[in-house]
C-alpha cells in the first residue's frame, strides 16, 4: 500500500492546483479570485475598539431621592414627576434584580416594561424632566418626533433608528444602550382620526411600527441603507476577519411617550358625563384640563386614535398641569434654571457680569405668561429686553450689567442711557445691591436644602460652608449643585494637605473648618492652588511646630483661620503655653 501524503497544502498550493484543474476542464471562462489576507491576531490596538468596554449598570437610587433632585430643576408638576420618578425607579431596580436571578427565575417573573405616556401643553417641562432623569441614572436618552415618522408613511426603519442611535449615545455600548431611554414626542400626531381615512394608514402604521421595539425585539445594529454603516462593517471585518451580526435587544429600553392631547380632555368629559346620566353625576363645567386629564383612562386614548394594542403598551400616564405666571417667576429665580444661567454665559463671553432683580424677573414672566407657550416663551421674553443691550455693552467695555425693572420696562431708554452712564457709580452701587441680593437668596436657599445637599454630596453645611457657597455661586456661573460639588473636591484637597504634611514634616496638623472654609475661598476667587497653598503652609509652620514637638513631644496642632491669617502670632503664642505647662 502506497504511503499517504500527510503533509497539508498551504493556501498558495491549493489557488495553484484548483486554478490548473479548472483552466482544464473550463479554459479562461473561469479563474480563482485571491481573497483579502486578514491578519491572524489583533493588535492591542485593534482589540481595544472592538467590541468596545460594557460599562456597569450600577442604579440604586428610590423614587423619593430621584423626587428630591428634580425639585431642585422643575418648578410645579408634583404629580408628574411622583409617578415619573416611581415607576422609572421600579423600572431599573427591577432590571438590577433581575440581573442576579437565574434565567428559570426569570421567564416565571415575566417582562411588563413601565413605558410611560407624558400628557399636557407645550412647556411645562416633559422633555427637560427626561433628560434630568437620563442624567440623573447614567443611562444613554435619544429623542426622537413622532412628526417626523408620520410623514415618511409605514417607517418601521425610522422606529429602528431611535434604537440604534442608543448605541452611539452609549459610545458604542451594546450592553448599557440596552438600559437606554427612546423619549418620542407629539405622539399625538400619529393617532388617527374618524374624519379623515387616507391619511390614517400611515399613522396606524407608526403605531404598529412601535408596537415590537416597545415590549421587546432584536435590533440590527447595522443598517442595509447606509453607506456609514456598510464602510463601518468592512472596517471591523477586515480588523476581526468577522461579520457584524450584532443587535440590540429592545427588553430593558423604557419608552417614553409625550404630546399636548388638545382634544383628549373633552372625549373623557363626554364620556364621565354620559355615565353621568341618570345617576345624578356631574361635572362642573369650569373644571380645568388637567383635573380633567388625570381621570384618564385607555378608552379616552383609544377613543382618541390609538390602537389598543398600543396603548396596552404604555400602562403609566403622567399628567402635567399649565404653568402660572407665578410658576414662571419661580423657575426665573431658581439658581438652577438653565434659562438665566445661560444668559449669564452670554454676557461673560463679553467679560461682562450680570446681574438680575427680582421686580425685572416678575415682569419677565409676565410677558411669557401672555405668550402662552409655558417656559418656552421666557427664553423669548428675556431676548426681547436684552437683545439691545447684548448688541451695545460689550463695545462700552464695562464688565457690570445689571438688570432692573426699568431695564426691562424701557430697555431702549436705558440702553441709550448706558452710553454716558455706564461704569459710573451709579451703575455700580445698583450691580453690588444686586450681588448682595443673590448671595442672600442663595444662602437661604441653601439653608432651607442644607440637609439634603449635605446627604448627597457629603460635605457638612455649616453656616460659615453656606456663606462659602453663596459667594462662590455668585462669582460663578455653575448651578447650586455643582457648586457644593465643587467646593466638596476642594475640601477633599484640603484635608489631603494634612497628610502630605505629615509624611513630609512628620507633623500631625489639624486643619479647623474655619479654616478650611477660608482656603476654600483662597482656591475659588485666587489663583491659589493645592501645591502653592502647601508650600506656604510649610513655610508658616513647619519650623515653628517642630520646635513646640522637640521641645514638648507633642506632635498634634490645631490650625485655625486666624492661625493662618497670622501664623508667626499663633506659634508665639503656642510655644509660649506649651513651655508654661513644661514649667
Amino acid at each position: 500500500m502506497k504511503e499517504k501524503n500527510t503533509k497539508i497544502p498551504d493556501s498558495k498550493e491549493l489557488e495553484k492546483e484548483i486554478g490548473e484543474f479548472l483552466a482544464k476542464k473550463f479554459g479562461d471562462n473561469v479563474k480563482v479570485i485571491s481573497p483579502i489576507n486578514l491578519p491572524q491576531h489583533l493588535s492591542m490596538e485593534d482589540s481595544a475598539e472592538y467590541p468596545p468596554k460594557s460599562r456597569e449598570i450600577n442604579f440604586d437610587l428610590k423614587p423619593e431621592e430621584l423626587v428630591n433632585y428634580l425639585d431642585q430643576y422643575i418648578v410645579q408638576q408634583d404629580t408628574a414627576k411622583a409617578i415619573l420618578s416611581t415607576k422609572i425607579c421600579t423600572h431599573f431596580n427591577r432590571i438590577k434584580m433581575l440581573r442576579k436571578l437565574s434565567e428559570e427565575q426569570n421567564e416565571m417573573v415575566g417582562s411588563i416594561k413601565n413605558n410611560v405616556l407624558m400628557i399636557g401643553p407645550t412647556g411645562v417641562g416633559k422633555t427637560y424632566m427626561i433628560k434630568l432623569i437620563a442624567k440623573k441614572i447614567g443611562v444613554p436618552f435619544v429623542k426622537g418626533d413622532a412628526t417626523k415618522f408620520s410623514e415618511t408613511g409605514y417607517v418601521g426603519g425610522d422606529v429602528e433608528d431611535l434604537v440604534r442611535d442608543l448605541v452611539r449615545e452609549a459610545d458604542g455600548d451594546i450592553e448599557l444602550a440596552q438600559y437606554g431611554i427612546i423619549y418620542i414626542d407629539e405622539i399625538d400626531k400619529i393617532a388617527s382620526s374618524n374624519n379623515f381615512i387616507g391619511a390614517d394608514v400611515s399613522r396606524t402604521g407608526v403605531q404598529r411600527a412601535l408596537l415590537k421595539p416597545m415590549e421587546e425585539t432584536d435590533v440590527e445594529i447595522k443598517v442595509a441603507h447606509d453607506p456609514i454603516s456598510m464602510i463601518q462593517e468592512i472596517e471591523r471585518f477586515r480588523k476581526t476577519g468577522k461579520r457584524d451580526d450584532r443587535s440590540i435587544n429592545t427588553k430593558n429600553i423604557l419608552f417614553i411617550m409625550s404630546g399636548a392631547f388638545s382634544e383628549l380632555s373633552e372625549i373623557i368629559h363626554k364620556r364621565i358625563v354620559d355615565k353621568g346620566i341618570g345617576f345624578g353625576a356631574k361635572l362642573s363645567s369650569g373644571k380645568e384640563d388637567f383635573e380633567i386629564l388625570k381621570l384618564i383612562r385607555s378608552e379616552d386614548l383609544i377613543k382618541f386614535g390609538f390602537e389598543s394594542e398600543f396603548v396596552g403598551r404604555l400602562p403609566v400616564r403622567a399628567v402635567f398641569e399649565k404653568l402660572t405666571e407665578e410658576n414662571l417667576f419661580q423657575i426665573l429665580e431658581s439658581p438652577n434654571n438653565p434659562i438665566i444661567l445661560g444668559k449669564k454665559l452670554d454676557y461673560a463671553a463679553y467679560g461682562i457680569d450680570i446681574k438680575f432683580d427680582q421686580k425685572a424677573l416678575r415682569l419677565l414672566a409676565t410677558e411669557a405668561f401672555d405668550e402662552n407657550t409655558g417656559a418656552r416663551g421666557l427664553v423669548s421674553a428675556i431676548e426681547r429686553a436684552l437683545l439691545m443691550f447684548e448688541k451695545s455693552l460689550p463695545s462700552l467695555g464695562i464688565n457690570q450689567f445689571p438688570v432692573t425693572e426699568m431695564v426691562v420696562k424701557n430697555p431702549e431708554k436705558i440702553r441709550k442711557e448706558y452710553y454716558v452712564t455706564a461704569g459710573s457709580h451709579e451703575v455700580a452701587k445698583e450691580f453690588q445691591r444686586l450681588l448682595e441680593e443673590e448671595k442672600a437668596f442663595i444662602r437661604d436657599y441653601v439653608q432651607i436644602n442644607s440637609r439634603h445637599f449635605s446627604e448627597k454630596y457629603g460635605l457638612t453645611l455649616t453656616p460659615s460652608r453656606i456663606e462659602v457657597v453663596a459667594n462662590f455661586y455668585s462669582t460663578h456661573i455653575m448651578d447650586v449643585g455643582t457648586v457644593i460639588r465643587r467646593i466638596k473636591f476642594y475640601y477633599d484637597e484640603i484635608k489631603e494637605i494634612e497628610l502630605y504634611f505629615f509624611k513630609n514634616h512628620d507633623i500631625n496638623i489639624v486643619l479647623e473648618e474655619d479654616a478650611i472654609d477660608f482656603i476654600i475661598e483662597q482656591f475659588s476667587t485666587t489663583s491659589v492652588n493645592v501645591d502653592d497653598f502647601f508650600k506656604q503652609l510649610s513655610k508658616d509652620f513647619e519650623l515653628g511646630l517642630k520646635l513646640v514637638r522637640d521641645k514638648t513631644g507633642r506632635n498634634r496642632f490645631f490650625i485655625t483661620k486666624k492661625a493662618l491669617l497670622d501664623p508667626e502670632n499663633y506659634l508665639s503664642e503656642l510655644i509660649k503655653n506649651e513651655l508654661k505647662m513644661t514649667k
